[in-house]
């Protein structure tokens, strides 16, 4: 059996982009590349279908990151501030023993 070929992202994409023009068939493309025409109609629904969210604001998912950066150094600080309070009570006890 032989092995699958493995595709890079930016060869699936030519070939998409071949389908999408039109200028060929689809069964012309898949001959020339290898791949089975489904694969093709597989990549040009997916390419289609998820072309709107490369104009999408990319800030939101920017902005979602840095308030969750922002949160864990928050949490980070209150830990600091904790273990700083033990440590110090710690300390006082050990001094009060010896």
């Amino acid at each position: 059996m032989p092995k699958r070929k493995r595709l890079s992202a930016l060869q699936k994409a030519q070939i998409v982009l071949e389908a999408i023009r039109e200028d060929k068939s689809v069964a012309q493309i898949a001959t020339e590349n290898s791949v089975h025409p489904n694969q093709i109609h597989k990549w040009k629904k997916q390419a289609l279908e998820d072309f709107a969210q490369l104009f999408e604001d990319d800030r939101k998912g920017e902005r979602a990151r840095e308030a969750e950066h922002e949160k864990q150094i928050n949490e980070l600080y209150a830990e600091i501030g904790r273990l700083s309070a033990q440590l110090s009570w710690l300390k006082k006890k050990i001094w009060l023993q010896v």
